[in-house]
Parts: structure tokens; sequence; C-alpha cells
């Protein structure tokens, strides 16, 4: 995929897409149930990711990172 071909808000769009499929996952596992889009499990999905990051980089577009982390904890504020 040519990233370079896409806007900006089109490579957003894309990565928050991403993120909400992981966390959709996520919510799903703890629930129970077989996640949807198995986004952890499908290594093109976090490929993808990179690549999106790797464009936006290159672009000096500012994005939150995906974490990638399962069940990671959180610090007490």
């Amino acid at each position: 995929m040519d990233y370079r071909a896409f806007t900006n808000d089109s490579l957003t769009m894309m990565y928050e897409s991403v993120r909400g499929a992981l966390a959709s996952d996520d919510a799903q596992k703890a629930a129970g149930e077989k996640p949807r889009f198995q986004v952890r499990e499908t290594s093109d999905w976090q490929e993808h990711a990179a690549n999106l990051e790797t464009e936006m980089l290159r672009r000096g577009m500012f994005f939150e990172i995906i974490d990638w982390s399962e069940d990671q904890g959180r610090l007490p504020l």
C-alpha cells in the first residue's frame, strides 16, 4: 500500500481504526468471547500500524502511539 498517497486525515483515520479494532478485541476477550478482529494474533495488523506510524512520523504528524501490551496495569495517580 502506498501510504504516501493518503492525506493526513486518512492516515489518522486508518490508525484510529486499528486502535478501535484492538480495543474491541480486548473488550471481547475480557468478556470471555473470541476477539472478532484478531488484531493481536494477526501480524498484518501490527505491520499496517507500523507503516502508518512511519508515514505519519515522516510527515511530522503528532499522534498517540498504540499500546500493544496486553493487560498492562495502570499506575495510580
